[in-house]
């Protein structure tokens, strides 16, 4: 059965209208592989250990943090800058302080600066992986375990980079609800 002229229109824009919003709901699962994948954006990659290969260059490294404007914890690096040798692992620490009389959970969103370098900064441990939670009070130190891939020297793009910034942001997440209960709990205690 063919189709009349306005049912082809109606039909066809029906279909352009149903493949565009494919598109527009896939694009953001697909623009964060992409990120991952090429370290555009500033993306990081992860691995479970440190690399094979350490060079003779080094790089410096400087760290950054900042926290959201809703967000009470006071938030730095430990150290501002360390140097290390392309492949080598370095570890860092930044603090956390929660000075508030109420429990409160974060997630740290991290970036990588300059934009070459993302697909190149590897991440093996880091604080930034899970939520944190802090009590009322409490002071932590957070740790960070990374390389550079020393195929960094390789990229047309990004072998010329001298310095690296890894900054990260901390987010107030809502508090598990095991934890909230238990939060609420002690403040019941206190009462």
């Amino acid at each position: 059965m063919a189709l009349s002229g306005p049912q082809r229109t109606v039909a066809t824009t029906l279909g352009v209208v149903f493949v565009m919003g494919s598109l527009g709901f896939a694009s953001v699962p697909l623009y964060d592989l992409f990120c991952r994948v090429t370290g555009f954006g500033g993306v990081t990659q992860e691995a479970e250990a440190g690399s094979d290969t350490i060079l003779d260059r080094t790089i410096k490294i400087r760290f950054d943090a900042t926290v959201d404007s809703g967000m009470a914890w006071s938030f730095k690096p430990v150290q501002r800058q360390m140097e290390v040798q392309i492949g080598e692992t370095g570890l860092a620490f930044y603090e956390a302080h929660n000075p508030t009389d109420r429990v409160i959970a974060g997630t740290a969103s991290y970036n990588v600066f300059p934009y070459e370098a993302g697909g190149y900064f590897t991440k093996i441990e880091c604080f930034c992986f899970t939520e944190q939670v802090l009590q009322p009070g409490e002071t932590v130190q957070m740790p960070v375990t990374f390389y550079v891939d020393p195929e960094m020297v390789e990229d047309r793009d990004a072998k010329h980079v001298q310095t690296i910034t890894l900054g990260y942001t901390f987010y107030e997440t809502d508090l598990p609800v095991e934890q909230a209960q238990l939060a609420t709990e002690g403040s019941k205690d206190v009462n």
